[in-house]
């Protein structure tokens, strides 16, 4: 069996990143000592089961932006040269290359590389390795039966040195035989192990995602099948897969060459059609092969894959492992667990709301916005009854020639119908109660809201009508000394938001409101003030609505509402963080580039605007200035006129005793200087008024 080794053995997976070896490692990771295969079951327990790890993950990884540790790898490499990744190689007990989904020449010529450098080392190790190629049933694509006259036998791994590749597959199978080759031998320190597995599902998918994606979402009435579908695909669960990987490297078996397949002949319409009627529409519409790449649905390669035709035995697993299978008999069988493998795994999980709240509180209009934002479907009580009705009607008149509709149906459409109309005319036009839960619990049981979710949006109203749409019937009488209430979990809310308002404030809303609409949405003031009493009183009651989600333990949140927001913005942002991100695919790549295109807009009308009210406030900003300027002025001009007329006043004294007294002499004697003509005129005029002045 070789050499024995104490401690986890060091197990190196390329391209981790991947679907299919990501899911491998993860497995690997999970394993213990001693232990002959992990129970699937388990495999996601944080706590480690009894024994200690039996493998410890090293592997590659692409480089992205991102760049995150991986938690279940020992070591990831990114991008290593040659050289250092042989020298991790050779570090490991057991290297496992995955080349078995779309894998690129690249790939292929890196594992050729690996498994001949390893082969080069021989002689440097220190203890046994082990090669596994993990390749895929597309190198057996083009074998014949033995016997022509026997189309239907099983291939088995007997058989493995008659395969035949798909074309585009030669490499594959030339590097298959390159590992069968270089690692045979009794003595050799490298053993070689091909495993040709079938095509792998579950945990999430990858290459069934598409089926899974169109079903999931509903948009169609049918889910494509390219081709016939009438092909036979072998299939392996992943972590059958990575059980099988497990048991290579506990038993070493004898047998170099490992057939990877479930129990299941399952056909291509056969696991469509499965995928539809568990979790879509439950119909399949044949296309050509060619709509596949006009829908961008699949590309070439994953065409070729699908179009395998192969029935194959994987006699060596059945008969030497001890495998603990998760899909034995493959996933038609066991669909309804691996659809919800597929929502957990990809966390499409259903977000569930129930929003309650007096009239005119704005209940429709949040609504219609979180069903906008989660991609979640909104729930009205009178549309559910109404859409039921037509839908009844239509089965009973025979209107819809796409209905596959049997004699069955239609009797027991056309009694639904009478029961119906017979309450709706003993009760005023009213349906009864019973009737209403039966229709209400049937939509929320209906693969749309199951898948996505909903938003109930004011009904049920009171505690009976909870406990009556809500109550689980499969587990009521089960055990009747359960303290904990019983209810079906797949349809109650997990979400109740009570909206909260006083009643001046809703009857001045519903007071602004144009006539039409008033009368439209029954808010007239006849219809109101009675509509607001009831809730108030259903509020007031022994047993109320929250009440009963109380006993749930579904706590209901209060939102008040005090603005007449249109948008209800700080509603909507106390709800969203509350609920959480949504929980589904988002935006298709076509409304991704309508919200990324209404985005720029309303970033460019945004900066628009602000420019536009920079330029308006510099104006105001301008015009305040001029204003001022010319205020300014104006006290300017009558600060000075104020001091001329101040001076004015100071002076008049003065000029009344320059004229009388000062005036006269002073003409006097410049005639007198005229008529003398004095060689110094100044000081003959300062004589003169100063004899004068001695005079006077």
């Amino acid at each position: 069996m070789g050499d024995k080794k104490t401690g986890p053995k060091r197990i190196f997976v390329n391209d981790v990143d991947k679907y299919s070896s990501r899911h491998i490692a993860k497995f690997l990771s999970t394993c213990v000592s001693g232990d002959g295969s992990e129970d699937a079951e388990a495999e996601e327990t944080s706590a480690s089961p009894q024994g200690e790890p039996a493998f410890q993950i090293v592997g590659t990884v692409y480089p992205s932006s991102k760049d995150e540790k991986i938690s279940f790898l020992l070591e990831q490499y990114t991008s290593p040269t040659r050289d250092e990744l042989l020298e991790h190689l050779l570090k490991c007990d057991v290297v496992v290359y995955n080349i078995s989904e779309n894998a690129t020449q690249q790939e292929v010529e890196e594992a050729t590389w690996a498994i001949t450098a390893l082969h080069a080392e021989l002689e440097n190790f220190k203890s046994r390795k082990m090669f596994i190629l993990v390749s895929t049933v597309m190198t057996w694509a083009m074998t014949k039966p033995q016997n022509p006259e026997e189309p239907d036998v099983l291939l088995t791994e007997e058989e493995f040195r008659r395969r035949r590749p798909h074309p585009s597959f030669r490499n594959h199978n030339n590097l298959e035989k390159l590992v069968l080759k270089l690692g045979r031998g009794k003595k050799t320190k490298l053993s070689g192990y091909v495993v040709g597995c079938g095509l792998q599902y579950g945990k999430g998918e990858n290459l069934f995602h598409y089926f899974f994606k169109v079903s999931w979402l509903m948009q169609s009435p049918e889910v494509p099948v390219f081709g016939q579908g009438t092909n036979h695909i072998p299939m392996i669960h992943i972590y059958d897969l990575a059980g099988i990987i497990q048991n290579i490297i506990e038993h070493r078996p004898k047998s170099k060459y490992v057939l990877a397949v479930d129990e299941s002949k399952n056909t291509l319409e056969d696991i469509v059609k499965m995928i539809s009627e568990t979790l879509g529409p439950g119909k399949i519409n044949k296309l050509p092969q060619q709509e596949a790449i006009t829908m961008r649905a699949f590309k070439p390669e994953e065409l070729e894959y699908l179009n395998i035709n192969l029935r194959m035995d994987a006699f060596i697993i059945k008969d030497s492992f001890s495998l603990t299978w998760t899909s034995e008999s493959g996933m038609v069988d066991n669909m309804e667990r691996i659809v919800e493998e597929y929502k957990d795994t990809r966390q499409l999980l259903p977000i569930r709301i129930c929003i309650v709240g007096p009239p005119s509180v704005g209940k429709t209009t949040v609504s219609e916005k979180l069903c906008n934002h989660y991609q979640i479907h909104h729930i009205k009580i009178k549309e559910v009854i109404k859409e039921k009705i037509t839908q009844l009607k239509r089965i009973v008149d025979g209107d819809d020639p796409e209905e596959d509709v049997s004699e069955e149906m239609v009797a027991a459409a056309h009694t639904q119908l009478d029961n119906i109309n017979k309450s709706m005319e003993t009760n005023a036009g009213r349906l009864a109660d019973h009737l209403v839960f039966d229709i209400l619990q049937e939509k929320l049981n209906s693969k749309l809201c199951r898948n996505q979710g909903f938003v109930l949006d004011g009904f049920p109203k009171t505690y009976e009508q909870a406990k009556m749409i809500f109550l689980d019937e499969e587990t009521e009488n089960q055990d009747l000394m359960v303290k904990a209430p019983v209810y079906n979990k797949k349809i109650t809310p997990e979400h109740v938001i009570a909206l909260v308002a006083s009643d001046d404030f809703l009857t001045k809303r519903v007071q602004g409101l144009p006539e039409s609409v008033a009368e439209k949405m029954r808010y007239t003031q006849d219809q109101f003030l009675p509509r607001l009493m009831r809730y108030r009183q259903h509020c007031t009651a022994e047993e109320t609505l929250l009440d009963y989600f109380d006993e749930l333990e579904i706590h209901p949140e209060h939102i008040e509402v005090t603005t007449d927001d249109p948008e209800y913005t700080d509603v909507m942002n106390k709800i969203t963080e509350m609920v959480g991100v949504p929980k589904n695919y988002g935006l298709s790549p076509e409304e991704q580039e309508e919200e990324d295109r209404k985005k720029e807009e309303e970033r460019k009308q945004k900066v628009v605007a602000e420019a536009a009210e920079r330029k308006r406030r510099n104006e105001a900003a301008l015009a305040e200035m001029a204003a001022q300027y010319e205020e300014w002025q104006k006290n300017l001009s009558e600060v000075k006129r104020q001091e001329h007329e101040l001076l004015e006043a100071h002076s008049l004294p003065l000029r009344n005793y320059l004229m009388k007294y000062v005036m006269p002499s002073l003409t006097e004697a410049m005639l007198e200087c005229c008529k003398i003509k004095p060689d110094d005129p100044v000081d003959f005029l300062a004589e003169h008024l100063l004899r004068n002045n001695q005079q006077d």
